[in-house]
């Protein structure tokens, strides 16, 4: 298949701070962050916790936050033009759910560990759809390969949802052969990403090297400064793994589409969500497998 022109406009302004062309923070990882900061700042003072390590580590969590966008944005313009972005993009936004499903097998906890990767299979396709809403590209998005995107975001929470739902050990190899087995059918079935025009602007091809290893810093950071935050606000462990931790770790994905869906690449934003989803199912399958294994 033939490479389709670059769909970007040099004359249109960068909204936030921009390098080149590329957002690096945006208003919206504002918003983001000053709402994570506030809901850790109301569970301390409701709950007497330490409000001035809350505030630390909200502003920290923020911090993270905005280097995950930068990175992503990093990534997807130095890696424009190559066939297939957003089945890289995919697999590489999901280093927040490795690092919590590796501190979860670490603590000889299955279900912690698999509970933020296929936790994401359920806030992942919210991240399209709010990406969809923001870009104003809701109608693409929804045209686009729409049969084998609805199966394969309905298969891959199905199976996110029916682990939580089994009992120990034998059910679990179970679940991991029907996983492995249909996230890899899904996986072959993926619709096609072409390549675009490189048009000759934006970031060198190696800019991408440095924005990886800073995504994979911030996702090594993300789980302590949270523990941290949730200690000194007192926030309940399980509203902050539901609403916080999986909103966090699925914000590289929702980053990753706001950039794809703004360049044109609404095929690439779709694959990005559905390939991370795949991920997700391919992590908690490693999981059960090192678990079972020790």
């Amino acid at each position: 298949m033939n490479p389709v022109p670059l769909h970007h406009d040099p004359d249109r302004p960068a909204r936030g701070l921009a390098i080149r062309g590329v957002v690096l923070l945006q208003p919206l990882d504002l918003v983001i962050g000053l709402l994570v900061l506030a809901f850790f700042l109301v569970s301390a003072l409701i709950s007497d916790g330490d409000v001035p390590r809350s505030l630390l580590g909200g502003g920290l969590i923020m911090l993270v936050m905005f280097a995950v966008g930068g990175s992503i944005e990093v990534i997807i313009d130095s890696l424009r033009s190559i066939p297939g972005l957003g089945t890289v993009v995919g697999f590489i936004t999901n280093g927040p759910e490795m690092l919590c499903l590796l501190v979860g097998l670490l603590g000889d906890d299955i279900i912690f560990a698999a509970s933020t990767p296929l936790g994401s299979n359920f806030m992942n396709p919210l991240m399209l759809l709010a990406a969809g809403l923001v870009t104003g590209t809701l109608g693409l998005v929804f045209r686009r390969d729409t049969l084998v995107t609805a199966v394969t975001l309905l298969t891959t929470a199905t199976l996110a949802a029916v682990f939580f739902a089994l009992e120990p050990v034998t059910p679990y190899v179970i679940w991991l052969v029907a996983a492995t087995v249909v996230s890899a059918l899904l996986f072959m079935r993926r619709p096609s990403d072409p390549a675009q025009v490189d048009d000759g602007g934006g970031l060198p091809r190696w800019s991408a090297i440095p924005a990886v290893i800073a995504l994979v810093a911030a996702g090594y950071w993300l789980d302590p400064v949270v523990s941290l935050t949730a200690e000194a606000s007192h926030a309940p462990k399980g509203l902050i793994g539901f609403f916080v931790l999986a909103a966090l770790t699925s914000w590289p994905e929702f980053r990753s589409c706001l950039g794809l869906l703004r360049r044109g690449r609404t095929t690439s934003a779709v694959l990005n969500i559905t390939v991370s989803n795949i991920t997700n199912l391919w992590l908690a399958a490693l999981g059960v497998l090192v678990y079972l294994a020790l």
